[in-house]
């Protein structure tokens, strides 16, 4: 039975994103066609027609997993163990101690190659 009713939904789908698709071109071209109004009323127009297409879309079989991928990254994001102040200062600290001695090395090898090659050719 559960079956069948995924088949009779996956049916309405491909009708769900045609009035997606159209609700999308009509906000292009209506903004384009009405170019001469005010820009208020044209950036209204097309907010309320992707708002429109955004919940057609989101009523769709793609829509409700996009939907529940969000509320499981939600939950695993409410999850994760943050560091603390002490560690990101730290960490911080040794990353930006690691970028200056090897941009130091990096420095030195430039210059001593450049010394080099400046006594090779002359």
């Amino acid at each position: 039975m559960k079956h069948n009713a995924e088949v009779q939904e996956s049916r309405h789908d491909g009708l769900k994103w045609a009035v997606v698709v159209t609700l999308l071109v009509l906000a292009v071209v209506g903004n384009t066609y009405f170019a001469d109004q005010a820009l208020l009323y044209r950036v209204l127009g097309v907010v309320v027609l992707s708002v429109g297409a955004a919940l057609v879309a989101l009523t769709t079989t793609k829509g409700r997993d996009l939907v529940e991928l969000a509320r499981s990254a939600k939950k695993e994001i409410q999850r994760v163990v943050w560091p603390t102040r002490q560690e990101t200062v730290q960490t911080t600290a040794i990353v930006l101690v690691a970028v200056l001695v090897v941009g130091l090395m990096l420095w030195l090898i430039d210059t001593l190659l450049g010394w080099a090659m400046s006594g090779v050719i002359g």
